[in-house]
């Protein structure tokens, strides 16, 4: 946070965002909801918050310790950085790495009660001796399922033959097979049964685990016969949907705002931006947004995205620079310098989804959202009150 924002707990939000060009509001509330609505739709099941990528762009530093508080029982990242950065914040609970790590990671891991994904005979006897040296023996390792997506994983064969050397190894524990579903989001969803059976084989060839965990956000809501153990959620903990999927009652965690940094006019025919790729076609007021795709607001929104401004809609003209972009504010009514601007989120009854950015350029929310840059600030806050910042 820059140092002439006032940024200390209990401050509001309007007076931390005073002296911000642009920022990311994360509402704790919603969050908070999120967790509880999806430990209520996963049942009995372990709920594993994903916060990858600093929590879909969320956040990691606020959203972890809120999660946590929250009631959630394990996180899962992609990468042993990740998990390193996650304990960094405080949170205490289960953490699983779910891609490649290597055997030199072992040792941080133990030492951090980080749970590793392991693919290799390598990698299962540096965990274990890391464990027997630590005295912290057994430490459980996870083992993925390539059930047919073709990515990181075994198959089933190689599971059986990786589990038996897990087993003979003194250090480690079998915890759990998982695999990651390639067409949850599809209205035809059913190749998911295809997956399900090939990880089914591989619990009958290892003798069967005490976890499985298959079922991401769209699996976990779609259908409850394949939460298993364990469910990952992704995307819905934040209250974006994948689609297909029907909403439970999540609620949008994830605001990104702005102040207007210079209101001024454009002549008929007079262009803006790199290229003048937009030319007023009217007398026009113009709007000067400090956010470019350096921030994550992506170029492919130049002469197609749309922000609020006084609760209007108005449009982006000409191209996303890295550090700004320009929007036509001419129907906007005494809109000035200084103005807040939702990006994403819900101003004067009007609101704009990622999914709805993400249309724009051809894409998910998920990029959207796991696209923002680490420069914007992310304020965290209950009801418009400053609880975190990171």
């Amino acid at each position: 946070m820059p140092a002439s924002s006032p940024a200390t707990p209990g401050t509001t939000l309007s007076n931390a965002t005073k002296a911000l060009n642009a920022w990311i509001e994360v509402d704790l509330d919603a969050l908070a909801n999120n967790a509880r609505v999806l430990r209520e739709t996963a049942g009995d099941a372990t709920v594993i918050a994903v916060v990858k990528a600093n929590a879909y762009g969320h956040g990691l530093d606020i959203v972890g310790p809120a999660l946590e508080a929250a009631g959630i029982e394990r996180f899962g990242v992609i990468f042993m950085p990740e998990a390193l950065d996650l304990r960094a914040t405080g949170v205490t609970r289960p953490v699983v790495v779910l891609g490649h790590s290597f055997p030199e990671d072992a040792a941080a891991a133990v030492a951090n009660d980080i749970t590793l994904t392991v693919d290799t005979n390598a990698q299962a006897e540096a965990v274990s001796e890391a464990a027997l040296r630590a005295g912290k023996a057994p430490v459980p390792v996870h083992i993925k399922v390539d059930s047919g997506m073709h990515r990181f994983g075994l198959m089933p064969a190689e599971v059986a033959a990786l589990a038996s050397h897990v087993r003979g190894l003194g250090g480690v524990t079998l915890e759990a097979l998982w695999t990651h579903l390639a067409m949850a989001d599809h209205e035809d969803d059913s190749f998911t049964v295809q997956q399900d059976a090939v990880v089914q084989e591989a619990v009958r060839l290892v003798g069967g685990v005490p976890m499985r965990h298959i079922a991401n956000t769209a699996t976990t809501i779609r259908h409850p016969e394949f939460q298993y153990e364990g469910v990952r959620t992704g995307i819905g903990i934040y209250g974006a949907l994948p689609d297909h999927t029907p909403n439970p009652g999540l609620q949008p965690v994830l605001s990104m705002k702005a102040r207007l940094a210079r209101v001024f006019d454009v002549a008929p025919g007079e262009g803006v931006s790199y290229g003048l790729t937009w030319r007023a076609e009217r007398q026009s007021r113009v709007a000067l947004v400090a956010v470019g795709y350096a921030d994550g607001y992506n170029r492919g929104l130049s002469n197609r995205g749309q922000v609020l401004v006084r609760g209007r809609r108005c449009p982006v003209v000409g191209r996303v620079c890295m550090d700004h972009f320009l929007v036509d504010v001419t129907d906007v009514p005494g809109a000035a310098t200084g103005d807040e601007t939702v990006l994403i989120g819900e101003q004067g009854g009007e609101t704009i989804t990622a999914r709805e950015v993400a249309a724009a350029i051809d894409t998910i929310n998920y990029e959207v959202l796991a696209g923002l840059n680490r420069r914007l600030p992310r304020l965290g806050h209950r009801q418009g009150v400053l609880e975190a910042t990171c």
